[in-house]
């Protein structure tokens, strides 16, 4: 059978979509200003922690963010498949966001909550957009993300393995302690956490992804207490709060997790 020529309505339509696709981060650290872009303008960023998912979030979000220290200082708005972003900052643990946080005390540090899918092809969109509006000189990244422990390859029964535990892989630039094992071949990652990495190794950034995999796909206070070892990091020691509110905040998020989650017949 033979393909039908596009009709000019065709690539009206087809251009629709693509633009509908296109990421667009939104920076409010100077109003009126160019948030980002080369030179002088680019945002200098000594630290950028990004945790990938509704579990890694919610980590951050329990044991390291705080309003007190902390201000949203970016949103990035998307649209796919599986995601309709907004750019507001009152959130549920449930809902599908990108928020931008910087550290009061240091502006040099920001954090990122990415609870949104990033689909395959946007991914170059959201590097180029937020890496775009970064100094690479002197940048280190962490990442934080989950996967499906049936995902782990290994010799051993996946039903024997201590779910849920943390993999670690790394750029060749980071040289500080890692606190967990390296993720053994033929292992990989995928995604958005795979993308962020590829593209710290060849702009020759420090960067370390810390990959949870568990048994559990919904927000689950187990699966947010495997990110525990990082809070000793050299990265993320100096940024805890108190152990004591995160318990609280943490339980928090998980009763109103449950509450958005409930269904009425």
């Amino acid at each position: 059978e033979e393909a039908r020529e596009e009709t000019p309505e065709d690539r009206e339509i087809r251009r629709e979509l693509e633009k509908k696709r296109e990421i667009d981060v939104l920076w409010t650290l100077k109003p009126g200003a160019p948030a980002g872009g080369s030179g002088d303008e680019a945002l200098v960023c000594s630290k950028f922690i990004l945790a990938i998912g509704h579990n890694a979030a919610a980590f951050l979000s329990s044991f390291i963010l705080d309003s007190v220290c902390w201000e949203v200082v970016g949103v990035v708005k998307l649209w796919n498949e599986w995601c309709r972003t907004s750019n507001t900052t009152n959130v549920l643990p449930t809902d599908s966001f990108c928020l931008f946080y910087r550290l009061i005390s240091d502006p040099t540090v920001l954090l990122c909550q990415c609870s949104c899918y990033v689909a395959e092809d946007q991914q170059f969109q959201w590097l180029e957009k937020v890496f775009g509006c970064m100094r690479k000189e002197g940048l280190q990244v962490t990442i934080l993300s989950t996967c499906p422990v049936a995902d782990y390859k290994t010799q051993e029964s996946t039903l024997t393995l201590p779910s849920p535990f943390l993999k670690a892989l790394k750029t060749k630039e980071f040289k500080e302690h890692i606190c967990c094992p390296l993720l053994e071949q033929p292992n990989i990652v995928r995604d958005l956490p795979a993308a962020v990495l590829s593209y710290c190794q060849v702009w020759q950034i420090p960067a370390v992804l810390y990959q949870c995999y568990t048994d559990v796909i919904k927000l689950d206070t187990v699966t947010i207490e495997a990110f525990k070892p990082l809070l000793s990091s050299k990265i993320l020691k100096s940024l805890v709060k108190d152990v004591s509110e995160s318990t609280k905040i943490l339980k928090k998020l998980l009763t109103t997790n449950e509450t958005h989650n409930n269904i009425y017949i």
